[in-house]
């Protein structure tokens, strides 16, 4: 069985959570509601501010990212530093 931590969490309803709690909900939500690879992506959360940061492939993964924190209850901003891998060559 998998050790990784549920897509959910009870605390997940709580809309004052901050600091790593809230970047934990906000790496959770983006994990359930989108369908980006959130393998190679950090949030750090500073009271109710969150910064994302790492690489996604594409530019829609940024921007789908971006909005799902933003939309997460207790964000009262995001700042969006996901940058696009580089293509590799074979």
């Amino acid at each position: 069985m998998a050790t990784e931590k549920p897509i959910y969490s009870h605390q997940d309803d709580d809309p004052h959570l901050k600091d790593d709690d809230l970047a934990g909900k906000v790496l959770r939500f983006i994990r359930y509601a989108t369908f980006v690879d959130t393998t190679d992506i950090s949030v750090f959360a500073l009271g109710e501010m969150v910064v994302l940061s790492g690489q996604v492939p594409s530019d829609s993964d940024v921007a789908c990212a971006g909005d799902a924190a933003r939309s997460v209850i207790g964000v009262t901003s995001v700042e969006n530093r996901l940058t696009v891998k580089a293509a590799q060559h074979s």
